[in-house]
């Protein structure tokens, strides 16, 4: 298996880093659009943050990856416990509509004479990351399958004498560039949350990145021993998040600043007052906070919301400013980033 870059090494990036995070502690948020230049890291950074997470427990012999206890029905016998990586799942952009959901497994049907079910990415998927690059350019039909099966949280397919269904729910993380084509509405608005990312202007920075990467392609077992420490901690911290969550409350208080700053920017339907609440949530619950505070629905205002903007003749493209124009006006001045 080759090796992987380590989360904790990647420089700056701070706001895709986080987004990503957020998703790993409450998928429930949703999935994360990234739009930025080429070559800043975008496919790296999701990789190492599967690699970053412990295994996930499973039912042995699932092909699913039902997690114990969920009354799994796609294996024989009694329940038996394993664990297995998180999965991180490529959509290509070109691949059918088989490939994505499954189809008749032709191989034990002609052999065999059995029908039998071969599953698609959806199923490989479930419980991690399905990875789109370039998902503003991806083709219409599975769009619309993306769609059915984030709202479902559910994979259903009918054809060829089958008929079966399996849990489908995975963090949807997608890339582009913003230049070569919009992402459908019905699709952004699918993104729980939404970050850009630029080309470092500093050199320092620019000279760090390229000398981080450079050791790591040399001797990738060192590089990633210099950082294992690193690596952990985060890890502990993403693992006692995960069980924070539940226990902190949504305050009235939070509530009224979701639905103010989300009335005073404009937002479509009420999508982005959930993820904003949610995600302050993760933020809180990774800093090892009780309760949701101003700091908490700040920092993470711009990713849940930019790209959910009411869209006018006269509106001003630049989506990200107006979120924060209208954050410093609601809460004041700008809050302190999480060092991740």
């Amino acid at each position: 298996m080759p090796a992987i870059f380590p989360f904790s090494a990647i420089v700056g990036q701070d706001e895709m880093k986080l987004a990503l995070l957020i998703a790993a502690i409450d998928q429930s948020v949703g999935g994360v659009l990234v739009f930025g230049d080429r070559g800043t890291g975008k496919s790296t950074t999701v990789r190492a943050l599967a690699a970053l997470l412990p295994p996930m427990p499973v039912v042995g012999g699932c092909r699913f990856n039902c997690a114990p206890g969920t009354g799994c029905t796609h294996t024989q016998g009694a329940e038996t416990a394993a664990t297995a990586p998180v999965p991180v799942v490529d959509l290509p952009l070109g691949a059918t509509e088989d490939r994505v959901v499954g189809a008749l497994d032709l191989e034990r049907a002609l052999v065999h004479g059995q029908k039998a079910f071969e599953p698609g990415l959806l199923a490989r998927a479930h419980r991690g990351f399905l990875y789109i690059d370039e998902v503003n350019l991806l083709e219409d039909h599975l769009v619309d399958l993306l769609l059915d099966v984030a709202a479902s949280g559910e994979n259903v397919v009918e054809r060829e004498g089958l008929s079966v269904r399996h849990p489908a729910k995975f963090v949807l993380v997608g890339t582009g560039n913003p230049e070569e084509g919009e992402l459908r509405p019905q699709l952004l608005d699918r993104f729980g949350m939404s970050v850009e990312v630029r080309t470092p202007e500093d050199l320092k920075t620019r000279i760090e990145v390229v000398r981080r990467r450079d050791d790591f392609e040399r001797n990738p077992d060192v590089f990633n021993a210099r950082f294992a420490d690193d690596e952990q901690r985060l890890r502990n911290h993403i693992v006692a998040a995960r069980e924070r969550v539940p226990g902190i409350p949504t305050s009235d208080h939070a509530l009224e600043r979701a639905a103010q700053l989300c009335s005073d920017v404009g937002t479509d339907g009420l999508r982005g007052e959930l993820t904003l609440v949610r995600a302050a949530r993760a933020v809180a619950a990774l800093e090892g906070a009780s309760e949701i505070d101003d700091a908490h629905l700040r920092r993470v205002a711009p990713m849940a919301l930019r790209h959910r903007l009411r869209r006018t003749p006269l509106s001003s493209p630049d989506s990200g400013a107006r979120v924060e124009r209208a954050v410093a006006d609601l809460f004041g001045g700008s809050g302190e980033r999480l060092v991740i």
